[in-house]
């Protein structure tokens, strides 16, 4: 089966991440007096955010679960992420991306990211990666640019419009997190692969239907068939 586009995740599949998206969670919550774990924050990694943060009120049973609430938080974790993707210094792509990302464009296959991040945070990150300055990626797609985030297919449903891939057979999906998987399962993706380098073990990605599932990027050109 060929392949014409791949659409990767960010936070933990192609940006190296040590636990700093729940971290910076667990840090809006707390500025609001509530306690979320960092155990609870990866339960709710892939979703949008605004999704995740409803989520973990309920979890919390907390009595002012209302929108404006939810979008007080969301703002707070939004600023903060900004801000360390544009200044912390750990934040760099994972070992091979751009390696990887350059076989799949020798191939002519089409790279789009896809996040359960919002617009500025991505603009923030994919400012720092430099992938769209070098060609790398022919496009993004957030969260808030759809009409529902994962684990629903609109995203990538999105991203082949963006790049003019018709057949989501031809698609790879990769990431690291239940939510991606199941993205990819529902957009029928032809290829769903799991990648053990964020947020999931491989036991636990195996959970969700999947066609693959890899420990680092590069091994996903012996996935698909490249050089």
């Amino acid at each position: 089966m060929s392949v014409e586009l791949v659409v990767f995740d960010l936070a933990g599949t192609t940006v190296k991440e040590n636990f700093d998206v729940q971290r910076i969670l667990t840090n809006a919550f707390w500025r609001q007096g509530l306690t979320v774990s960092i155990e609870q924050a990866n339960k709710v990694m892939g979703i949008p955010k605004p999704v995740a943060i409803r989520q973990l009120l309920e979890t919390l049973k907390c009595p002012a679960i209302n929108d404006g609430f939810i979008r007080e938080i969301h703002a707070d974790f939004v600023a903060e992420m900004i801000s360390f993707y544009q200044n912390d210094a750990t934040v760099v792509e994972n070992d091979g991306v751009t390696e990887t990302l350059q076989a799949l464009k020798k191939n002519g296959i089409k790279v789009v990211v896809d996040t359960g991040f919002d617009r500025p945070i991505v603009d923030a990150l994919l400012g720092r990666m430099g992938w769209q300055h070098s060609d790398l990626i022919d496009g993004s797609v957030t969260s808030d640019e759809v009409a529902n985030g994962r684990p629903h297919p609109d995203l990538i449903f999105k991203a082949m419009e963006m790049t003019g891939v018709s057949n989501s057979t031809h698609v790879a999906k990769v990431g690291d997190t239940l939510s991606d998987l199941l993205e990819g399962h529902a957009a029928g993706c032809g290829f769903v692969v799991g990648i053990a380098s964020g947020a999931y073990t491989k036991e636990q990605l195996a959970q969700a239907p999947h066609t693959h599932i890899i420990e680092r990027i590069p091994e996903l050109k012996s996935v698909l068939g490249l050089q």
